[in-house]
């Protein structure tokens, strides 16, 4: 009995810790894939035309429900599918189900960002970037529309890659630190870009997302910034640059206008970024020069023109009880053209925005904004064609 007593007391307990042990490895061969992916999303309702002075104030990079026929407005329904799936391997897929290629057609599916990220090492502070994503040029290119102050980002440096994003190969580095600052930046709720790298670069395709190749020669990009503490600041200066040329597709042309042959334009920028975190007060601001196509009115031609352009973004964070209040100012002009728009558009913008965004809970942000915008924007069909006006936008945000 002594003997039976003894093997109790000293072999089950190492019997049930095997047991243990392989329950705990036959949960890990059951984890799959999709354990480790999640999804979270955004939607944004507007309307803007409360106090509007002029129905005949468009605005066709931003938000097209501007002026005349525009009503309430879902301006982005976002659905984002993410997550490490491997160690080194991170995936990002994220659909807009409320796309307007155009003020007459509203709420069409598109693809927006679809890409994976590499770590070439353990702590993937070296990362290859594969398929269609942002192109790293400006801070606010770069913010999410989810993040971002004002309801639509700037023309002048906006302007550069329709929706942001193409067809791409980016390589990023940034050190362990510096990635965990940027997460902390966008979690806090200070509005930043998130992790773009300190260094980044590479080549796409510069037909714009969702747009075939029509050269055959990529356009190549880089970008070098990086986030520093100043006492309880936190600042983040950069620099970026792309050079390429763009095809305007014929689809996109006037009966009559003139281009070059083979409408093969050169196309390339500089731009400059210094960022000042809201705590509480914040400063964004970023400038542009840069060449690119621009419809000529006196030569009915589009041509390689010089382009300008940038803003300041003031802003004030208020933290009351458990909500977020933030005061904004934005200044914003650009000369140039927009090689997406019809006959590679020619612009001459000018514009103050004063606003408020409330965030009374996390899923909840309500953003009211006066724009009060002069706005030169000609092309072959519609010349001399000068608009100013004033409007209230309102839009409301779901985060998820």
């Amino acid at each position: 009995m002594k003997f039976i007593l003894l093997f109790s007391l000293f072999i089950m307990p190492i019997v049930s810790v095997a047991q243990m042990d392989t329950a705990k490895k036959e949960t890990e061969k059951k984890a799959h894939w999709y354990d480790k992916v999640a999804i979270r999303g955004y939607m944004q309702a507007r309307y803007n035309r409360l106090l509007e002075t002029n129905p005949k104030l468009k605005n066709e990079q931003g938000d097209k429900s501007w002026g005349e026929h525009g009503g309430l407005f879902i301006r982005r329904m976002r659905i984002i599918i993410y997550g490490q799936v491997h160690e080194r391997v991170f995936i990002y897929i994220q659909p807009d189900l409320a796309s307007s290629p155009s003020s007459t057609v509203l709420h069409y599916a598109q693809l927006r960002d679809a890409y994976l990220d590499l770590g070439l090492d353990k702590k993937n502070e070296f990362r290859l970037r594969l398929g269609q994503s942002k192109v790293p040029f400006g801070f606010e290119n770069m913010q999410s529309s989810q993040n971002r102050v004002p309801l639509d980002r700037n023309d002048a440096l906006n302007s550069a890659v329709s929706n942001e994003r193409d067809m791409a190969a980016f390589f990023y580095w940034a050190p362990s630190k510096v990635r965990k600052l940027y997460a902390q930046l966008v979690s806090d709720g200070l509005k930043g870009s998130g992790d773009y790298g300190v260094f980044g670069g590479g080549v796409y395709n510069g037909q714009t997302a969702n747009k075939p190749e029509l050269n055959d020669e990529l356009h190549a990009v880089a970008r070098l910034t990086y986030p520093f503490r100043i006492g309880n600041q936190i600042i983040e200066p950069g620099i970026q640059g792309y050079t390429g040329h763009f095809v305007i597709p014929t689809d996109q042309l006037t009966a009559g206008v003139k281009t070059i042959k083979d409408r093969n334009y050169l196309d390339q920028r500089a731009a400059a970024s210094f960022i000042l975190y809201p705590q509480p007060f914040g400063i964004q601001a970023e400038y542009n020069i840069g060449k690119g196509p621009e419809f000529n009115k006196l030569t009915d031609s589009i041509e390689v023109r010089n382009l300008k352009g940038g803003y300041a973004t003031l802003t004030y964070l208020i933290k009351y009880k458990k909500q977020t209040i933030i005061p904004f100012l934005r200044m914003h002009t650009y000369q140039g053209g927009k090689k997406q728009e019809t006959d590679a558009r020619s612009y001459n913008v000018n514009e103050i925005e004063p606003g408020i965004e409330w965030q009374p809970i996390k899923n909840f942000e309500l953003t009211v904004m006066y724009t009060m915008s002069e706005r030169r924007f000609e092309d072959f069909k519609v010349q001399n064609n000068f608009q100013s006006g004033n409007l209230l936008r309102i839009q409301a945000q779901l985060n998820f």
